[in-house]
């Protein structure tokens, strides 16, 4: 079973409907995936999740009003993060793992300090902590503006020719799947997400008090040119946190786990087995 095969299943919890998949052996601590802005189950690369899956349990899943779950998308990181709590939850799960990447990340800061037995490692990729510096509207905005053939190669990639082709191949794989793919999200979806950003990102957090409530083992990963959440995000979160590693990837935006697929993936290995 494949990110690109696998049968997408629905689970009724608190209302709503969330679509999921699951992948990789019964066994383990769970992997849970948590997606970008607007991204549905298919926004994801299946270099790096089919290979997290070869060795540990994995789910992805739509959260609240993303794909095909049903409800309206929240406006706020800490309503999406309960949300996923409770999908998480009713599940059946004791604990699990998080790999959050952009939005996602942000979720999972939420979901560490909130429900600390029940997340016990995480990843943040392409995030950014409570208070943090975010450039989104505008670099969505020039993105669109690019005129590209696929807007996630000026989004997620710098412009030299390595990371293009990196982000070509990318494309072509996280658009493979042609039978029950999630639909296109709209401005019901854009707009609440946004706002949510933005105000993580305005809410300003003296004292790093998030940050510092942590306690769970993190790998923080992200791009050295990631114009949407600089990097400063990522040494802000690595300074602040009690058990963090900090890992750059060398001419990478904000997509760059996607660039680096199988580094990433040895890098999460590594991470999660310790």
């Amino acid at each position: 079973m494949t990110l690109e095969t696998a049968t997408t299943e629905h689970l009724d919890a608190g209302g709503i409907r969330y679509a999921y998949r699951r992948l990789g052996p019964a066994t383990g601590t769970p992997l849970v995936l948590m997606q970008h802005f607007t991204g549905t189950m298919d926004a994801w690369d299946p270099a790096v999740v089919n290979a997290l899956a070869e060795t540990r349990p994995l789910i992805v899943f739509n959260n609240r009003g993303i794909g095909t779950s049903t409800g309206a998308t929240p406006d706020t990181v800490e309503q999406m993060a309960a949300d996923a709590a409770t999908f998480i939850r009713a599940l059946g799960l004791a604990q699990v793992d998080l790999l959050g990447f952009s939005l996602g990340g942000m979720l999972a800061q939420v979901l560490a300090v909130e429900h600390p037995a029940l997340i016990r490692r995480i990843i943040i990729a392409g995030a950014a902590p409570r208070g943090g510096e975010e450039h989104l509207l505008a670099v969505v905005g020039e993105a669109f503006a690019a005129g590209a053939p696929d807007v996630r190669l000026p989004l997620f990639f710098t412009p030299s020719e390595n990371s293009q082709r990196a982000g070509r191949a990318f494309v072509a794989r996280a658009t493979a799947r042609t039978q029950d793919r999630d639909p296109d999200t709209g401005d019901d979806v854009s707009e609440p997400q946004a706002k949510a950003i933005i105000g993580w990102c305005a809410a300003k957090d003296e004292g790093e008090t998030t940050l510092r409530a942590i306690a769970q083992p993190t790998l923080i990963v992200h791009g050295s040119d990631d114009t949407m959440f600089p990097s400063i995000n990522a040494y802000t979160m690595f300074k602040a946190m009690r058990d963090a590693q900090l890992i750059l990837y060398p001419d990478s935006g904000h997509g760059a786990l996607f660039q680096y697929p199988a580094t990433f993936v040895a890098h999460c290995r590594t991470f999660l087995d310790a």
